[in-house]
């Protein structure tokens, strides 16, 4: 027997390629991230990008042009929302800055009890126990103050990779038949086409749904958000509640984002800012396990529990990452299990992806 075994050989480079290709993916995951962020981006321009090539005046047919049409409308909304909220952001922003050194300096110092005792009308012995204990605890304030700093720069960088995304998904918008044709041949090398072009149908069948149901969240939140801004006379109140209603997209993240926002407008501008709080944990409570759950469930066909299930556990793997990317995955193996396993639960439709990109 020669040495080494050509059949251990072949094993063992298969076991390799294997563990190459999977430290390749790690090493690579952020910007496997970020693809796949534009590949949903562009999901959900593409229904707006075949409106415009089916109707455009000067354009019919042309997919390029009807691409443009879309991210210049897309600007001139950016550019809208800013210049409504921009005047009182940088007001805000302004005075923001000129007062947390001074909050961060009375909280390490602990003169900061006497302001607040003052302006509740606490005892002397009350301000002094609260001046004592932020002052027991300076290393905390100033330990908390250097992480405020860390994150600050790691959201500049996430700033960097989510400018990104809008730029990727211009090429999968106007090459997507293309790029779809040649993953699918590549898939199919072993000449099952039909099978792999039916697999292909059903994950851009789910990830339209789940395109669809997010649109469907964010107009509940949007409606929500400036209902209650209204109600509570927030200025730019319509502004503010579609900005939450594009956060809604960010999941955990996105909420929250929005909430500091809303409740930080009501502080400044001295509106109900309490009952705005209590508002927004109503509406987080209905949306997270009433709201979403039914209809992702309705839009990718799974149950109600299993969305909940899948929310909760790609937040416990993968943090926010985890919950953006668990609900599609799961959809996606039900589409190959309904291909494979299932044969009998195969649609009898003709191809999606292509003909749908196409059109």
């Amino acid at each position: 027997m020669a040495f080494p075994d050509r059949r251990t050989a072949n094993i063992l480079l298969t076991i390799l390629l294997f563990a190459a290709v999977l430290v390749t993916v790690y090493a690579a995951r952020r910007i496997l991230v970020v693809f796949f962020f534009a590949i949903l981006f562009a999901y959900l321009l593409d229904p707006l990008v075949r409106v415009l090539q089916r109707h455009s005046i000067l354009f019919r047919n042309l997919r390029g042009p009807a691409v443009v049409e879309v991210y210049l409308a897309f600007l001139i909304l950016i550019a809208l929302i800013a210049h409504g909220l921009a005047p009182g952001v940088l007001r805000a922003t302004d005075n923001l800055f000129d007062e947390v050194p001074v909050l961060l300096d009375g909280l390490s110092t602990g003169e900061i009890a006497a302001e607040i005792g003052d302006k509740y009308g606490w005892s002397d012995a009350q301000k002094r126990r609260l001046r004592s204990f932020l002052a027991g605890h300076r290393e905390d304030v100033q330990s908390l103050v250097r992480s405020g700093e860390r994150y600050t720069s790691d959201a500049v960088q996430a700033v960097g990779w989510f400018l990104l995304i809008p730029l990727l998904a211009i090429f999968f918008l106007r090459d997507g038949p293309h790029i779809a044709k040649v993953i699918i041949k590549l898939a199919s090398a072993g000449g099952k086409y039909g099978a792999i072009q039916g697999v292909a149908d059903e994950i851009n069948a789910t990830l339209r749904s789940y395109i669809r149901a997010k649109v469907i969240l964010g107009g509940l939140s949007f409606m929500f958000y400036s209902a209650a801004m209204l109600l509570l006379s927030f200025p730019h109140a319509t502004a503010l509640g579609l900005a939450g209603g594009v956060l809604e997209f960010i999941p955990a993240a996105g909420w929250m984002v929005s909430a500091a926002t809303f409740i930080g407008v009501g502080v400044l501008t001295n509106s109900h800012w309490i009952w705005m709080a209590v508002l927004l944990g109503i509406w987080r409570m209905a949306q997270d396990y009433y709201t979403s759950p039914r209809v992702m469930g309705h839009n990718l066909e799974i149950h109600p529990l299993m969305t909940i299930f899948a929310v909760l556990v790609g937040w416990e793997v993968g943090g926010i990452l985890g919950i953006y990317l668990l609900v599609p995955i799961i959809a996606a193996i039900r589409a190959i299990w309904r291909w494979y396993v299932l044969p009998s639960a195969q649609p009898q439709s003709g191809p999606v992806l292509v003909t749908a990109m196409r059109e």
